[in-house]
């Protein structure tokens, strides 16, 4: 199985910060945020390769990071192209790139680089069973969800219904971007990106409900999906504690 960190997007709610640096390279607590998902993932004997998407843009300065980082299995670099957050390829156009690029036919454990959680991705991958996956958070409350996460529904670990941003949220249970997806599942990515579908991986979850099956990860550790300035602070608060 190989691994996807998500780092290509430009940040730009998190301006002046993410101007000049792209936001996984952000230091939360002692390290950067998407060395605590690196960290993560290196337990997992499954995982014998971690491919991160970045952009043209911030490209080099992953390459730099690289060069000062000891990690025990092998990381690829993956420049998207892109150059401003107006030619960004988008979430799911990202996952396809890399895809096709790196001919992955392999299942697939994605992660997007903002995703601070404290679940363990050993746990995740043990319930993992030829089905996709995505990694669920249940905030208790539907008002923390409305708007603002995608929303599974789901019977048993089933995952029967998707919502993304919803106004009028089916439950609380918000959708962290921590995924696994099967080899046969990613066969359709591209029909997706053909469709122009490309920004919201909550799209490919609303597909794979309709299409395919997929389970869903309860956990009740934290997550910070961090895209603003006020989400930086809190996890800056709870990784200083620990």
């Amino acid at each position: 199985m190989k691994a996807l960190v998500l780092a290509a997007g430009y940040a730009t709610r998190l301006y002046p910060l993410t101007k000049d640096r792209p936001k996984p390279l952000l230091k939360v607590g002692d390290k950067a945020i998407v060395e605590h998902i690196l960290e993560k993932i290196e337990s997992l004997s499954e995982i014998d390769e971690v491919f991160i998407v970045t952009n043209d843009r911030f490209y080099q300065h992953f390459v730099n990071w690289q060069s000062n980082y000891t990690y025990s299995k092998k990381i690829t670099l993956v420049n998207d192209g892109t150059l401003s957050n107006e030619d960004r390829l988008g979430a799911v156009g990202d996952l396809n790139y890399v895809i096709n690029k790196e001919s992955i036919d392999d299942d697939l454990l994605v992660i997007a680089g903002d995703n601070l959680f404290g679940f363990s991705l050993q746990k995740f991958m043990n319930t993992y069973n030829g089905r996709s996956m995505v990694a669920l958070r249940d905030l208790k409350d539907v008002e923390k969800v409305r708007n603002k996460y995608g929303v599974a529904v789901t019977e048993g670990s089933k995952v029967v219904q998707f919502q993304e941003k919803p106004a009028e949220p089916l439950s609380s249970l918000a959708s962290t971007a921590c995924y696994i997806f099967s080899s046969d599942d990613l066969l359709l990515v591209n029909s997706l990106v053909e469709q122009g579908i490309v920004d919201n991986p909550g799209d490919l979850i609303v597909s794979l409900v309709e299409s395919s099956e997929i389970h869903g990860f309860v956990f009740d550790e934290h997550w910070f999906d961090i895209g603003s300035h006020e989400s930086l602070k809190e996890a800056e608060e709870m990784y200083r504690e620990n």
